[in-house]
Protein backbone atom coordinates (compact mmCIF):
# COMPACT_ATOMS: atom_id res chain seq x y z
CA UNK A 1 0.00 0.00 0.00
CA UNK A 2 1.37 3.37 -0.98
CA UNK A 3 -1.08 5.64 0.85
CA UNK A 4 -0.38 5.86 4.58
CA UNK A 5 -3.48 5.17 6.66
CA UNK A 6 -4.50 4.72 10.26
CA UNK A 7 -6.85 1.95 11.32
CA UNK A 8 -8.68 0.37 14.17
CA UNK A 9 -10.63 -2.80 14.86
CA UNK A 10 -14.00 -1.85 16.37
CA UNK A 11 -14.86 -4.56 18.86
CA UNK A 12 -17.31 -2.44 20.88
CA UNK A 13 -20.99 -3.40 20.85
CA UNK A 14 -20.31 -6.85 19.38
CA UNK A 15 -20.68 -9.01 22.46
CA UNK A 16 -18.30 -11.92 23.05
CA UNK A 17 -18.05 -13.10 19.42
CA UNK A 18 -14.91 -11.04 18.56
CA UNK A 19 -13.05 -13.28 21.01
CA UNK A 20 -14.13 -16.57 19.40
CA UNK A 21 -11.32 -18.49 17.73
CA UNK A 22 -10.71 -18.87 14.01
CA UNK A 23 -7.65 -20.84 12.90
CA UNK A 24 -6.59 -20.84 16.58
CA UNK A 25 -6.68 -17.05 17.02
CA UNK A 26 -9.31 -14.60 18.29
CA UNK A 27 -11.33 -12.93 15.54
CA UNK A 28 -10.21 -9.54 16.85
CA UNK A 29 -6.55 -10.58 16.55
CA UNK A 30 -7.04 -11.91 12.99
CA UNK A 31 -8.67 -8.60 12.02
CA UNK A 32 -5.82 -6.58 13.57
CA UNK A 33 -3.23 -8.66 11.72
CA UNK A 34 -5.06 -8.07 8.44
CA UNK A 35 -4.82 -4.32 9.01
CA UNK A 36 -1.10 -4.61 9.72
CA UNK A 37 -0.48 -6.79 6.66
CA UNK A 38 -2.36 -4.21 4.57
CA UNK A 39 0.16 -1.57 5.67
CA UNK A 40 -2.32 0.26 7.91
CA UNK A 41 -0.87 1.81 11.08
CA UNK A 42 -2.93 0.64 14.06
CA UNK A 43 -4.43 3.09 16.54
CA UNK A 44 -6.13 2.02 19.73
CA UNK A 45 -9.60 2.98 20.85
CA UNK A 46 -8.10 5.54 23.26
CA UNK A 47 -6.84 7.67 20.35
CA UNK A 48 -8.84 10.89 20.21
CA UNK A 49 -10.78 11.87 17.10
CA UNK A 50 -8.82 15.15 17.09
CA UNK A 51 -5.58 13.16 16.76
CA UNK A 52 -7.03 11.26 13.77
CA UNK A 53 -8.04 14.55 12.15
CA UNK A 54 -4.59 16.04 12.80
CA UNK A 55 -2.87 13.05 11.16
CA UNK A 56 -4.52 13.91 7.84
CA UNK A 57 -4.60 10.26 6.74
CA UNK A 58 -7.43 7.95 5.72
CA UNK A 59 -8.92 6.04 8.65
CA UNK A 60 -9.73 2.35 8.18
CA UNK A 61 -12.47 0.85 10.32
CA UNK A 62 -12.33 -2.93 10.51
CA UNK A 63 -15.05 -5.11 12.00
CA UNK A 64 -13.70 -8.10 13.96
CA UNK A 65 -16.79 -9.96 12.76
CA UNK A 66 -15.17 -9.85 9.28
CA UNK A 67 -11.85 -11.23 10.55
CA UNK A 68 -10.59 -12.84 7.35
CA UNK A 69 -10.94 -9.79 5.09
CA UNK A 70 -7.85 -10.10 2.86
CA UNK A 71 -5.14 -7.50 3.46
CA UNK A 72 -4.81 -6.78 -0.27
CA UNK A 73 -8.53 -5.93 -0.39
CA UNK A 74 -8.14 -3.56 2.57
CA UNK A 75 -5.14 -1.90 0.88
CA UNK A 76 -7.06 -1.52 -2.40
CA UNK A 77 -9.95 0.14 -0.53
CA UNK A 78 -7.52 2.61 1.09
CA UNK A 79 -6.07 3.49 -2.32
CA UNK A 80 -9.55 3.98 -3.80
CA UNK A 81 -10.65 6.20 -0.89
CA UNK A 82 -7.53 8.34 -1.28
CA UNK A 83 -7.78 8.51 -5.08
CA UNK A 84 -11.51 9.31 -5.23
CA UNK A 85 -11.70 11.28 -1.93
CA UNK A 86 -14.78 9.31 -0.91
CA UNK A 87 -15.79 6.80 1.73
CA UNK A 88 -15.11 3.25 0.50
CA UNK A 89 -17.13 0.36 1.93
CA UNK A 90 -16.69 -3.38 1.43
CA UNK A 91 -20.00 -5.11 0.66
CA UNK A 92 -21.22 -8.65 -0.04
CA UNK A 93 -24.35 -9.78 -1.88
CA UNK A 94 -27.44 -10.57 0.17
CA UNK A 95 -28.46 -14.22 -0.25
CA UNK A 96 -31.33 -14.43 2.24
CA UNK A 97 -34.93 -13.72 1.33
CA UNK A 98 -35.87 -10.29 2.67
CA UNK A 99 -39.50 -9.37 3.33
CA UNK A 100 -41.13 -6.01 4.04
CA UNK A 101 -43.00 -5.85 7.36
CA UNK A 102 -45.66 -3.16 7.81
CA UNK A 103 -47.85 -2.82 10.87
CA UNK A 104 -46.75 -6.26 12.03
CA UNK A 105 -47.76 -7.96 8.77
CA UNK A 106 -45.32 -9.67 6.41
CA UNK A 107 -45.55 -8.15 2.95
CA UNK A 108 -43.72 -8.22 -0.34
CA UNK A 109 -40.34 -9.81 -0.99
CA UNK A 110 -37.55 -7.35 -1.77
CA UNK A 111 -35.33 -7.89 -4.82
CA UNK A 112 -32.12 -9.03 -3.14
CA UNK A 113 -30.22 -8.13 -6.31
CA UNK A 114 -30.62 -4.53 -5.19
CA UNK A 115 -29.39 -5.21 -1.63
CA UNK A 116 -25.91 -5.54 -0.16
CA UNK A 117 -24.53 -6.47 3.25
CA UNK A 118 -21.93 -4.11 4.68
CA UNK A 119 -18.70 -5.88 5.64
CA UNK A 120 -15.14 -4.61 6.18
CA UNK A 121 -13.50 -2.27 5.68
CA UNK A 122 -15.07 1.16 5.89
CA UNK A 123 -12.39 3.64 4.81
CA UNK A 124 -12.85 7.31 5.60
CA UNK A 125 -10.76 9.74 3.54
CA UNK A 126 -9.10 12.62 5.46
CA UNK A 127 -11.79 15.15 4.42
CA UNK A 128 -14.54 12.96 5.89
CA UNK A 129 -12.53 12.34 9.07
CA UNK A 130 -12.16 16.12 9.44
CA UNK A 131 -15.88 16.71 8.80
CA UNK A 132 -16.95 14.36 11.60
CA UNK A 133 -16.84 15.03 15.35
CA UNK A 134 -16.28 11.30 15.88
CA UNK A 135 -17.95 8.09 14.84
CA UNK A 136 -21.73 8.46 15.14
CA UNK A 137 -22.03 4.68 15.70
CA UNK A 138 -19.95 1.50 15.70
CA UNK A 139 -22.68 -0.39 13.81
CA UNK A 140 -21.22 -0.55 10.28
CA UNK A 141 -24.57 -0.67 8.43
CA UNK A 142 -25.94 2.30 10.41
CA UNK A 143 -22.61 4.14 9.99
CA UNK A 144 -22.66 3.71 6.22
CA UNK A 145 -26.30 4.86 6.06
CA UNK A 146 -25.37 7.97 8.05
CA UNK A 147 -22.27 8.68 5.94
CA UNK A 148 -24.27 8.34 2.69
CA UNK A 149 -26.49 11.22 3.81
CA UNK A 150 -23.55 13.64 3.87
CA UNK A 151 -20.64 12.24 1.87
CA UNK A 152 -19.91 10.36 -1.36
CA UNK A 153 -19.73 6.62 -0.64
CA UNK A 154 -18.36 3.97 -2.99
CA UNK A 155 -19.54 0.39 -2.42
CA UNK A 156 -16.92 -2.19 -3.42
CA UNK A 157 -17.60 -5.90 -3.86
CA UNK A 158 -15.65 -7.72 -1.16
CA UNK A 159 -14.27 -11.24 -1.62
CA UNK A 160 -16.07 -14.17 0.06
CA UNK A 161 -13.42 -14.32 2.82
CA UNK A 162 -14.60 -10.88 3.97
CA UNK A 163 -18.02 -12.21 4.97
CA UNK A 164 -19.40 -11.15 8.33
CA UNK A 165 -20.04 -13.75 11.01
CA UNK A 166 -22.93 -13.59 13.43
CA UNK A 167 -22.53 -16.81 15.40
CA UNK A 168 -20.04 -19.51 16.35
CA UNK A 169 -21.50 -21.62 13.51
CA UNK A 170 -20.72 -18.81 11.04
CA UNK A 171 -17.15 -18.74 12.38
CA UNK A 172 -16.78 -22.48 11.62
CA UNK A 173 -18.07 -21.92 8.06
CA UNK A 174 -15.65 -19.00 7.52
CA UNK A 175 -12.82 -21.08 8.97
CA UNK A 176 -13.54 -23.85 6.46
CA UNK A 177 -13.80 -21.32 3.63
CA UNK A 178 -10.41 -19.77 4.50
CA UNK A 179 -8.45 -22.88 5.37
CA UNK A 180 -5.03 -22.74 3.71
Amino acid sequence: METPALGTVLEQDRGHLPFALIHGEALVAAAAWALGEAGVTPVDTGTTWAALVAAGEPVVLHDPLCPMTPPDFIAACVEEAAEKDCVVVGVRPVTDTVKVVEDGLVGETLDRGRLVAVVSPVVLPPAVVAALDGLPTTDFAALVAELRRRHPVELVDAPPAARRVGSEEDVRVLEALTRA
